[in-house]
């Protein structure tokens, strides 16, 4: 296991590095380049006292070297339109995604995992066919059409839910809003119960079929006890996987589902860097989430093997 995860660890940071060139160049790349961070009405010493001081006259590689140093040493860089520090900024709004995508993912958990096993077990009877469709529905379905959607039919036609997120501060001011959660993580949990469930219903009909769940019941077992004492442990690897990949998710913060509902998490934070070429925190945010890819696959690897005792790195 300890040969595995540094070969995993090698490979994580050849991962960032790639992305972070790629990303860096991309940036540097965009229309009006770093001086559309001062606006039209800069004048041209403005500009090019801006762009020496922060060293955008310099040639890319160079630029690049200084950054990855600076982000080494724990320096993301200074955001220029929210006036505080990358580092702070990112304290400040990850957390508040991390509880929008966390309660959206248990939600879906809690719902998709019964609904998958409920689809295997009635496999190609109405039941199933009923779930599939509002399935493929809900799973078809753009971000931002479901959450204009809630928030016509809960906040416009019912009041019965404020039309944006909970507004505030710290995750505390938030969670104390429950009523103005609920749309923002209803939208993400529909589509991501619509996908989950597919996986779980694919998984539970590929276990019902193996010899351990015929011996089981040959033995006597009773049908809770094989379903969710062999039939769900089995089935839950698929999961696992679209669980480790969902920490990306986490930290980016679902850009369109907090942009649609005002919610001031990493995904606004994003949003609004990129509408405003806040070129710092673009990149801060993007290493973040890189990082969170890799921290992501290696945890659903790890987590494989907990579930599953026949799974071994070598």
């Amino acid at each position: 296991m300890t040969a595995y995860l540094v070969r995993r660890l090698a490979q994580a940071v050849a991962v960032l590095f790639g992305v972070s060139v790629i990303v860096f160049i991309v940036i540097h790349l965009l229309p009006g380049g770093p001086r559309a961070m001062l606006g039209v009405t800069a004048t041209p010493p403005q500009v090019h006292a801006f762009m020496v001081a922060n060293g955008y006259n310099k040639p890319i590689w160079v630029q690049y070297v200084t950054y990855i140093d600076h982000v080494v040493h724990g320096n993301f860089g200074y955001s220029y339109h929210y006036n505080e520090t990358v580092l702070l900024l990112l304290g400040q709004y990850l957390p508040k995604s991390a509880l929008l995508v966390g309660l959206a993912a248990a939600a879906s958990l809690i719902v998709a995992i019964p609904l998958g096993i409920i689809q295997a077990v009635r496999r190609n009877r109405p039941t199933d066919y009923v779930i599939t469709g509002a399935a493929f529905v809900g799973y078809s379905m753009p971000v931002f059409w479901l959450g204009t959607l809630l928030i016509l039919a809960f906040a416009v036609k019912t009041h019965l839910f404020p039309p944006e997120g909970p507004q505030g501060t710290t995750v505390g001011s938030l969670i104390s809003q429950p009523n103005a959660l609920v749309l923002p993580v209803a939208t993400l949990a529909i589509i991501t119960i619509a996908l989950w469930s597919r996986y779980m219903r694919s998984s539970a009909v590929d276990n019902l079929v193996q010899d351990y769940i015929r011996t089981a019941r040959a033995k006597g077992a009773s049908e809770s006890r094989v379903m969710f004492r062999h039939l769900l442990r089995n089935s839950l690897l698929p999961i696992i996987t679209l669980l480790g990949f969902s920490l990306p998710t986490i930290l980016s913060g679902a850009v369109i589902t907090e942009s649609v509902f005002n919610y001031p998490g990493m995904g606004l934070l994003f949003w609004t860097a990129a509408t405003t070429h806040d070129y710092p925190v673009l990149m801060g945010v993007t290493i973040v989430v890189g990082a969170a890819v890799v921290v992501g696959s290696l945890l659903a690897d790890i987590l494989y093997a907990v579930v599953d005792p026949r799974i071994r790195y070598a």
